[in-house]
């Protein structure tokens, strides 16, 4: 891909474009803008790499640059943390308001404009803790794109501020095909629709995107395609974006060494995800099905979960255990964000990959003590040596 460019060159672009990945919408003022004068200087060659290799567009300027992805279509375990699906509905109605308002606005009326468009579109308004809430998380995502400024005060739909718009961040937004769609799901089909090349854009799209991706949950004609190309795509990742993939029976892994390319660390620190990595092997050491998944029952999940708590009590966040039921849910969750586990009839299924994080610990710290060993002390001293 990078034949034309030097060696420096070249590794100038892997990065820009990793960086791109990471950051669709690159400013010059937003995080890593730094970066933005090196993509407009290599604008040319990272424009033709995700045209030919995943299908996106590339539209670079001197303030920003935009990486059109495909939409995640049903897969809704990637997205903005803590964003609520009125939070969602509440960043689509604010992009359709700003359109008509101009440069600048005063909170109050961007927030009246809002919600009578919600109300225009069907949705029940009513405004209580849960609905500020919720809206005041749309409008700080878009703060944190660089579409909506605070230039007097800050977003909350409790006080008053002079918000200035970026409208041409704002028209750089919407990746989907809103012409082109007569319905809400429509409109999900076809901004996931793959690439000029088919089932070629479709399957890298995935293993660039994804941490996992498992035969078993492709198309025929896609699992059939990434096997018979596994050694190619393993090259052509790491080339052009430095991923390390790992190919097992079950499918493939894609990590990046440097962690940058990752929104969702996995092990972590928090309460949830250390225990998530220690309930493993309990909920690993049934025989799997056919396609190499796991069946957990939550009932089962509770009950490690319960022990893990009982048994190191000072180690966790009160939080969650004084609510037990909330730590299981956010478990699964965690687990299921990861591309860990299934939902299915018989419960939860855990994939293969899960087999990669198994701990081993060294011991039992509330258990195993090492023995103090007294050294051996002389019945003189130096002092009695030296009085004789």
């Amino acid at each position: 891909m990078f034949d034309d460019l030097s060696e420096i060159d070249a590794a100038t672009a892997v990065r820009c474009a990793r960086t791109l990945l990471r950051r669709p919408l690159l400013r010059a003022d937003g995080p890593d803008g730094e970066l933005l004068t090196l993509v407009y200087r290599h604008r040319a060659a990272l424009q033709d790499l995700f045209a030919r290799l995943l299908g996106y567009r590339l539209v670079v300027e001197r303030r920003f640059a935009r990486l059109y992805k495909s939409g995640p279509g049903a897969d809704d375990s990637r997205g903005v943390l803590g964003m609520s699906p009125r939070g969602y509905a509440y960043v689509a109605l604010t992009m359709a308001v700003l359109t008509g308002v101009g440069r600048q606005a005063l909170l109050s009326r961007l927030v009246a404009d809002i919600r009578a468009a919600a109300v225009e579109a069907g949705l029940t308004v009513v405004d209580d803790v849960a609905d500020r809430r919720a809206l005041t998380a749309a409008l700080r995502h878009l703060v944190s794109l660089g579409v909506l400024h605070e230039t007097e005060g800050t977003v909350d739909v409790q006080a008053e501020a002079l918000i200035t718009i970026d409208t041409d961040l704002l028209g750089q937004l919407l990746t989907g095909p809103v012409a082109e769609a007569d319905s809400p799901a429509r409109l999900v089909e076809l901004a996931a629709r793959p690439g000029p090349r088919g089932v070629e854009h479709a399957v890298r799209r995935k293993l660039v995107e994804n941490p996992v991706v498992l035969y078993a949950d492709l198309p025929p004609e896609q699992a059939e395609w990434l096997r018979r190309n596994q050694r190619k795509e393993t090259a052509l990742l790491e080339t052009c974006f430095g991923l390390h993939t790992e190919c097992r029976v079950e499918g493939v892994l894609a990590a990046d060494p440097e962690d940058y390319l990752t929104d969702l660390y996995f092990p972590g620190t928090s309460t949830v995800a250390r225990i998530a990595l220690l309930a493993l092997p309990e909920l690993l050491d049934t025989d799997p099905r056919p396609d190499g998944r796991h069946v957990v029952v939550p009932a089962r999940l509770r009950t490690v979960c319960a022990r893990l708590v009982e048994d190191y009590p000072t180690a966790w966040s009160k939080q969650f255990t004084e609510d037990l039921d909330r730590l299981v849910d956010e478990v699964l969750e965690l687990l299921r964000r990861m591309g860990l586990a299934v939902a299915s009839a018989d419960g939860w299924l855990l994939n293969a990959a899960a087999h990669r994080w198994l701990p081993s610990p060294d011991g039992d710290p509330e258990r195993d003590v090492e023995p103090v060993v007294v050294p051996d002390v002389p019945s003189w001293s130096l002092f009695d040596e030296e009085t004789a």
